[in-house]
């Protein structure tokens, strides 16, 4: 396959977008103003910024920087390691307004396909020149002249469409298991509302136990109404939360046996290993359970304390900040979602402390007072809440491959090592 050199800035433009004043940012609106926020820079995807509560922008902007759905995005500040360099695609028309940290990429069509330039502008090839280029401050910044004269190598039109319809479909049948799982996950958390939060569980006639005059009693510890005879006592007498083993970075390989999990991996939800550190042997001085097994239930202690995931994976291996949940496994989709709750994310918020990183001490966490239904409730609740998880973590198992395959193909495929041999429906 033959490729032809060019610069960036031959191929397509680079805009930057509006100068957004801070007197008109407000916490609802018709439109919301782009930030690095929206960059899920370790799965290459937008997202949406749910770090900020005034992302909605009130005042006048010119009608270029509103973004249609399908508008190629690029950061132009690196708010974190690796960010210069992602890319995203705008899922929505006339929602999104283009702000100053955020690029649109505009390819010129007879020469660049569009797909094509979406996993171009994220490749390594670019991303090492957009990081050796950046403004060397405390935060790094690029610019559109920057990113405009990147060398690439690419090749014709119709292979480079064969090429994006390509990777394009591994990444639809990622994001389609990924949607799938937030509406399981967001089912997940309405089963453990309904049973533990309206106390709405089915009582011996099936019927819903609050609602249908079920008896409640006042806890004075807890400062609320709870089913009569249910036991409250403080996490630690039923769950412990162990932290894993503080491996030393000289010792990381770039691949190798085992994947180190670390609190950057651990997302709400979901466990993301992209961008891992290895080693090929486990300390001996570490314990038995940082060798994580599927079905592990992890929480972040740093940084944004209390994040939540499920391990998919096998050969994976617990660093230091990062907890392991460790109870009886009927109780531990229970806890699971009751530390994901919004009550106990406002505890953990409170408890988290520090001056320069928030920290989260497993030990004061597991003081915390709560509830424990009754045996036979918990084994009820599980019937239903491990069908969810199970399906949760299948779907997860799915994508790791998919990224796998899509990561190793995309550098061969753009460095002309191995080419698309048949073209792919747009089905």
């Amino acid at each position: 396959m033959e490729l032809k050199k060019y610069k960036l800035g031959e191929i397509l433009d680079v805009t930057r977008g509006a100068s957004l004043s801070g007197e008109f940012y407000a916490t609802e609106g018709k439109y919301i103003r782009l930030t690095c926020g929206n960059f899920d820079y370790q799965n290459n995807c937008f997202k949406e910024n749910k770090s900020k509560d005034n992302i909605y922008y009130v005042g006048d902007f010119k009608p270029e920087f509103l973004m249609e759905k399908g508008d190629i995005i690029t950061p132009l500040t690196e708010q974190a390691i690796g960010l210069l360099g992602s890319t995203a695609i705008i899922p929505e028309s006339s929602k999104y307004i283009q702000s100053q940290d955020v690029a649109k990429i505009i390819c010129k069509e007879d020469l660049l396909d569009k797909d094509f330039a979406f996993y171009l502008i994220s490749s390594a090839l670019v991303k090492q020149q957009l990081s050796a280029a950046a403004q060397q401050t405390k935060i790094r910044h690029t610019s559109p002249d920057k990113i405009k004269d990147c060398t690439v190598w690419i090749p014709e039109l119709s292979e480079q469409k064969r090429i994006g319809k390509l990777l394009c479909s591994i990444d639809r049948k990622i994001e389609l298991n990924r949607a799938i799982n937030q509406n399981l996950e967001a089912m997940a958390k309405q089963l453990y509302d309904y049973w533990f939060v309206q106390f709405d569980f089915p009582n011996e006639e099936g019927k819903p136990y609050k609602s249908s005059g079920g008896e409640m009693v006042w806890n004075e510890k807890l400062r609320k109404d709870i089913p009569e005879y249910w036991e409250v006592k403080s996490l630690s007498n039923w769950l412990e939360i162990k932290s894993g083993f503080p491996f030393k970075s000289e010792t990381y390989k770039p691949i190798g046996r085992y994947k180190i999990i670390t609190i950057k991996n651990v997302q709400d939800g979901e466990l993301v290993t992209s961008g891992c550190d290895y080693v090929n042997e486990i300390p001996s001085r570490a314990k038995d359970y940082i060798s994580l097994q599927i079905g592990d239930r992890l929480i972040s202690l740093t940084g944004n304390c209390g994040r939540l995931c499920v391990v998919c994976e096998e050969n994976l291996l617990l660093n230091q900040r990062v907890g392991l949940l460790c109870c009886d496994a009927i109780y531990l989709e229970y806890f699971y979602n009751f530390l994901n709750s919004s009550t106990m994310r406002t505890v953990i918020d409170n408890l988290a402390n520090g001056a320069a990183q928030a920290n989260l001490s497993p030990v004061e966490l597991c003081k915390t007072d709560y509830f424990i239904p009754p045996i036979d409730i918990l084994l009820s609740y599980n019937r239903k809440a491990n069908a969810i998880r199970k399906v949760i973590v299948q779907n997860n198992q799915e994508i790791s491959p998919l990224t796998k395959q899509r990561d190793e193909l995309l550098p061969l495929l753009m460095n002309g090592q191995v080419s698309v041999n048949s073209d792919l429906s747009d089905d």
